[in-house]
């Protein structure tokens, strides 16, 4: 078999192209980045081995399989990531989060910053990436998904604190920045059964979906310094209703931002110095 019988061999399964080309780079133990070496090789022949790995990635991801969780890494904010079934795969969609949490602790020295629910690790990871003087810290209530985040930790060397637990119960001290990407999908939601590889408990969050948003909401100007901010990834019909919390909460600067497509998907506030 030839590449390019193998990539047809995926068409043939429903697959994307890319999706196929990715899947036979990593079948063959090269860099997703050598797609251009696929169609300069395109008549190159497959070791059986190589391309029996190639058909059942393939299989794995026609039943749906996230492409991220069968080559087991994702890119994030310029960041490669281990991921499994146990966290979610992280979205480009989050990186609106990161950017503007960058911007909120710019002129802060050395802020201190927890990523609520934190999964593989990606928010926690970008921001210290990028604040090397920030003290980082990372929580979630899954014991498997803070083993994502720390071998993450471990692979990148970059300095996070990893803490079990749910949202800020039990943390200690003030923040400048309270960040979160929590489960925001209603439980009736259509979607959910499509995104049925990766944990419920970390998409689902009661009917409508807000049941963790309030609780962050309400547990943080606690553990907030004067003027730090909240910062929430929300679903794309829930930025009004968050905004709302927060300012019912005492929030100041309630504002929305919007992702690469158009769609409001996170809000914050900062709690005010007099707070």
């Amino acid at each position: 078999m030839t590449l390019v019988h193998a990539l047809a061999s995926a068409a043939a399964l429903g697959l994307a192209r890319l999706d196929a080309q990715l899947l036979l780079l990593e079948a063959l133990g090269r860099p997703g980045s050598d797609r251009g070496w696929l169609l300069a090789h395109d008549t190159d022949e497959i070791e059986p081995a190589a391309a029996q790995r190639f058909r059942s990635l393939c299989e794995r991801r026609a039943a749906g399989e996230p492409l991220a969780y069968i080559a087991g890494h994702k890119e994030f904010f310029g960041l490669s990531l281990q991921v499994d079934p146990r966290v979610l795969v992280p979205r480009p969609d989050t990186e609106t989060l990161v950017e503007w949490a960058l911007e909120t602790i710019r002129s802060r020295a050395a802020p201190r910053v927890v990523d609520l629910g934190t999964g593989s690790g990606a928010i926690a990871l970008a921001i210290k990436q990028h604040r090397a003087d920030a003290a980082v810290s990372a929580v979630d209530a899954s014991a498997g998904a803070l083993e994502v985040a720390a071998a993450n930790v471990r692979e990148l060397g970059l300095e996070v604190g990893l803490r079990q637990g749910s949202w800020l119960e039990g943390v200690d001290g003030r923040f400048d920045l309270v960040v979160s990407n929590p489960p925001y999908v209603a439980e009736a939601d259509p979607h959910l059964p499509a995104l049925r590889h990766e944990p419920l408990d970390a998409l689902a969050a009661g009917p409508d979906g807000l049941r963790d948003i309030r609780t962050i909401v309400a547990q943080a100007p606690a553990r907030l310094n004067a003027g730090g901010w909240l910062l929430l990834e929300h679903g794309h019909d829930q930025a009004a209703d968050v905004r709302a919390l927060l300012q019912a909460a005492g929030f100041g600067q309630v504002a929305s931002r919007r992702d690469l497509a158009g769609i409001e998907r996170c809000s914050g506030g900062t709690w005010p110095e007099s707070g």
